[in-house]
């Protein structure tokens, strides 16, 4: 079955691996194409593509419209990679966007002080270098996803494995340097909303390296559904549940991820999305007791369950309506 790690290091710290992989395609733009043998680079998109994109959008992801003081926000769940035509909002996402004062994501991807901080957090120690068994291992799959670049290999190991884990779904077409998030930075920019960030880059790097007594049984086991396929099938799955809009799917995700087996499953689950809702939730309450229409945009996992942001949002005084626009 799909364990936590290998299942859960896109999906809960996924901003900063947007901000890092966006840069990366960014950087690749100018490449030569991929040699044979690599999965599909990200490019550029051409004005065809951008006109098709806009002329052809439509609603996708999980949308909640939060009232209180006589003013309305907006709540949208996100997803961390995408296809290249899922970025363009649809009617209902884009008019909730331009009735917005403020745009909240989990990080700021285009900010360069979070930029700054990311790459300081991100990098390898020195001090602590991996086991050589699991530093081969490791370079070959970096090998496998054509990613041996020397600024790859100057990241936290943590870090990498996010990375490959995410770019594994481009043999699918699903890559993250068209993330809805990253997306949503640059889309707020061109309306002339100011954008800020719900959270900082140090606790989501924290959050993914874990601590010194679990990190190498984790890198271990990230490492294993790499090797055997198996982390493929979970991204396709819940990238379809994002495009369809499946909220009840969603909220099964503990029963389908094999990621909530053992009680130290659940416990990590925990940890890594319930325990950073609450924070969330007061960062949007408080945006929107300044006065102001706010567009919180933050990964679909985050809106599952009684400490999903809905339910907690609720809690805080909001009316809370899905707009679902399945009907």
């Amino acid at each position: 079955m799909m364990r936590l790690a290998a299942a859960g290091s896109h999906w809960w710290c996924g901003a900063l691996l947007c901000w890092l992989l966006v840069a990366g395609a960014q950087a690749e733009a100018d490449r030569p194409p991929a040699p044979a043998g690599c999965p599909p680079q990200a490019t550029v998109l051409s004005p065809a593509q951008l006109q098709q994109g806009q002329r052809e959008a439509r609603d996708r992801g999980f949308l909640w419209r939060i009232t209180r003081d006589g003013r309305s926000s907006h709540l949208y769940g996100t997803l961390h990679v995408g296809r290249w035509h899922w970025m363009f909002p649809g009617p209902q996402v884009a008019t909730a966007l331009a009735a917005s004062d403020l745009v909240a994501l989990e990080l700021d991807l285009l900010d360069p002080a979070i930029q700054r901080r990311l790459a300081t957090a991100m990098a390898a120690d020195p001090a602590a270098p991996l086991p050589a068994p699991l530093a081969t291992r490791l370079g070959a799959q970096l090998d496998v996803a054509c990613l041996v670049e020397p600024a790859m290999r100057a990241l936290a190991p943590e870090v990498q494995l996010a990375a490959l884990t995410t770019l594994a779904a481009r043999w699918d077409g699903l890559d993250p340097a068209y993330a809805i998030d990253a997306f949503l930075a640059g889309h707020a920019r061109a309306l002339g909303k100011p954008v800020v960030s719900l959270e900082a880059p140090e606790m989501q790097v924290a959050l993914l390296k874990g601590d010194a007594a679990s990190s190498r049984q984790a890198i271990d086991s990230t490492l294993r559904q790499l090797e055997t396929g198996q982390a493929r099938p979970m991204l396709v799955h819940i990238a379809r549940v994002w495009d369809e809009g499946q909220a009840e799917e969603l909220a099964r995700y503990a029963q389908w991820c094999g990621c909530a087996e053992t009680e130290a499953d659940r416990a990590l689950l925990r940890r890594l999305l319930d325990d950073r809702n609450a924070s969330l939730a007061d960062r949007i309450a408080v945006e929107h007791a300044a006065g102001r229409s706010v567009f919180a945009a933050v990964g679909a996992l985050h809106m599952v369950g009684p400490a999903g942001l809905p339910a907690l949002l609720a809690a805080r005084g909001f009316t809370v309506q899905r707009v679902d626009w399945r009907i």
